[in-house]
Parts: structure tokens; sequence; C-alpha cells
């Protein structure tokens, strides 16, 4: 593989699993010196031994707000630099509205929006600072679908789908590109909370997609060059029937 981003050091939040793993394996296939940023700090020891000395652990509570403003100076005192954010960590909640926990919405919008705008309010001085930068936010193909089985969720992300298309048209003019994926289901831990048939029938009829691919997708749109921003991208798996 060509080392297209030798030379950049990035971020990922949810690091340890999934999409954030994922993502994290190909940043460093191509080159990059990656700080991956989760809670989980066994699994983040254990991912970082097995990535090598590229990947850099950063272990953080990002609903903390304390620790969660601490993200770009630890970035800084480990790697230096920052050129990429992935902001990826997020967390599910699905079924009827009514049986839903009340705090179980409360940390999932936290998480899923309001840390995210912390994360990229945060990293944004640094990038507009050096006058580039890329930042990549996972979104969903619930922020494009009203799927019936996931209001909580699907309306998080489609909140940071607005945030997301209106901070790229406020920094652009400073040479950062600001974009989104949107997956359709990723075989990761947060289909946990799917409903068992929904599951059920995903598996079986193959709609669903690996997080390796999704990762592919993440580094094409880091790979562009800089004149041209992918802004959105919808992924699905072929056979996945809306």
């Amino acid at each position: 593989m060509a080392r297209e981003l030798e030379g950049k050091v990035a971020a990922i939040t949810g690091a340890a699993s999934g999409i954030g793993l994922a993502s994290a394996e190909a940043m460093l296939a191509a080159g990059a010196r990656v700080v991956l940023v989760d809670r989980d700090e066994a699994a983040l020891t254990a991912v970082c031994k097995k990535l090598g000395a590229a990947a850099i652990p950063l272990k953080l509570d990002l609903l903390d707000s304390r620790s969660c403003a601490t993200l770009l100076p630890q970035i800084l005192e480990k790697a230096g630099q920052l050129d990429i954010l992935h902001a990826n960590a997020g967390s599910y909640v699905g079924g009827d509205l009514v049986d839903v926990d009340p705090d179980a919405i409360d940390r999932m919008l936290n998480l899923n929006i309001n840390v995210v705008m912390k994360n990229v309010h945060d990293v944004l001085p640094h990038m507009i600072e050096r006058r580039s930068g890329d930042i990549i936010v996972t979104s969903s193909l619930a922020a494009h679908f009203p799927t019936p089985w996931e209001p909580v969720y699907a309306s998080s992300k489609w909140a940071i789908n607005a945030f997301v298309q209106i901070v790229r048209r406020q920094v652009f003019k400073y040479g950062i590109r600001v974009g989104s994926i949107s997956p359709g289901p990723v075989i990761t831990s947060l289909l946990s909370d799917w409903p068992e048939e929904k599951l059920k029938e995903a598996r079986e009829s193959g709609s669903l997609i690996e997080a390796s691919e999704i990762a592919n997708v993440v580094l094409f749109m880091l790979t562009r060059p800089r004149g041209m921003t992918i802004r959105d991208v919808i992924i699905l798996p072929t056979n996945f029937d809306l």
C-alpha cells in the first residue's frame, strides 16, 4: 500500500474496537501515526501492543467533561501535532421510544452529539493555525432515513449531520476539510441493541458491512487532493433493503 499519510498524525475516538479500530489500522498502514482514544484501558493497551509503535494509546472518558477537554493537549503531548480527527465514538439506543430509559437517552445524546461538537471545537484552533486538517465524523444511515426502530439514535445522527455540514462551510477557507461517513449496519458491538428479529434477518440476507470496508472509505476521503472534499458518504451493503 502507498504510504499516503506518511508524516501525518491522526486521532480516532472510540478506537479500541469496531470502526474506530479498523480506521486506525488503515491509517497506520498508510503511514500515519495514530492516537487511539478510548475509555477501555485494557482493550486499548492490547490493541496498541499489537499495532506497534506508531499506535499511541490515550485512555480518556469523553463523557467526563474535564477529561474530554484534555483531548487536544494530550494528543499534542504524545504526538506533537494533529492532522486528522476521526470523531468516531458513539453509542446506540434502539427500540420503541416509550421503552427507552431516559438516562440512556441523556448518555447517548451526550456522546453522539455534545462530545463530537466539543472535540471538533477543541481541535479547530490547532488546525486553523496550521492552515490544514481533516475532520471525519462517523454518522449513520439513520441520519438519512427515518428508521422506525431507532428514533433516539437516528435523531442524534440527524443532528450531527447538520453540525458537520455547517462547520464545513465555516472552516474550508482555512484549508480544513470536514466530512462524514454514514454506514448502514456494520458488524460491531453497537448491533447488540438491535431487535433480535431484525439482526437475524440482516445476517441471513447478507445485509451487514465489515468495519474494514468503512475504513477503506475513510482512507479514500483522506487521500484525495487537497482541493477536493468528499463531503458525505452513505455506505450500504448491496443487499440492504430500505
